[in-house]
């Protein structure tokens, strides 16, 4: 199995090659993609930033999300996380963003929506893609599964 650092390495080749950069941002990961992208040496070169918007209104801040969009899919939404990683390209510099929106528990959890739910956003291009997984495990569990999912699902986009 790949590691968040391994898979990390290939999307900053993948990127390199293309002379794309990228942002992330993050809801329940808290900074973990950012964190695994900036272990590699030399990531200064195809990462642009990150943004951590743990709470509705730094979505709202810093990636100009609309309350009216949160209050109406809730922030754990495959729209939220395509607007997260639309917003984040939006105000940066970077050409390629993932997000990450989810419940990694213990608490949490609403009707259709238990403790694992995490949803993803990629943005590539004028395209943009999601998906929303249910994970197991602890909070830490989650939150590492969703890290190495946002890196996998960058890597199928790039490559």
């Amino acid at each position: 199995m790949d590691t968040s650092t391994d898979l990390a390495a290939r999307v900053g080749l993948a990127l390199k090659a293309r002379n794309l950069l990228l942002s992330t941002a993050e809801s329940c990961t808290g900074g973990g993609v950012a964190q695994a992208i900036t272990e590699i040496a030399g990531s200064s070169e195809w990462f642009d930033c990150g943004f951590v918007t743990y709470s509705n209104a730094s979505k709202n801040e810093l990636l100009e999300i609309s309350e009216a969009l949160i209050a109406q899919h809730g922030a754990v939404s495959e729209e939220i996380a395509a607007a997260m990683a639309e917003g984040a390209i939006a105000n940066s510099s970077s050409d390629v963003a993932v997000s990450t929106t989810g419940i990694a528990g213990p608490g949490g959890a609403v009707p259709g929506k238990p403790v694992g739910t995490v949803c993803f956003g990629w943005k590539v291009g004028d395209q943009t893609f999601t998906e929303r997984l249910v994970f197991t495990g602890d909070r830490r569990a989650v939150r590492e599964q969703a890290v190495i999912h946002s890196l996998q699902g960058l890597l199928r986009l790039l490559t």
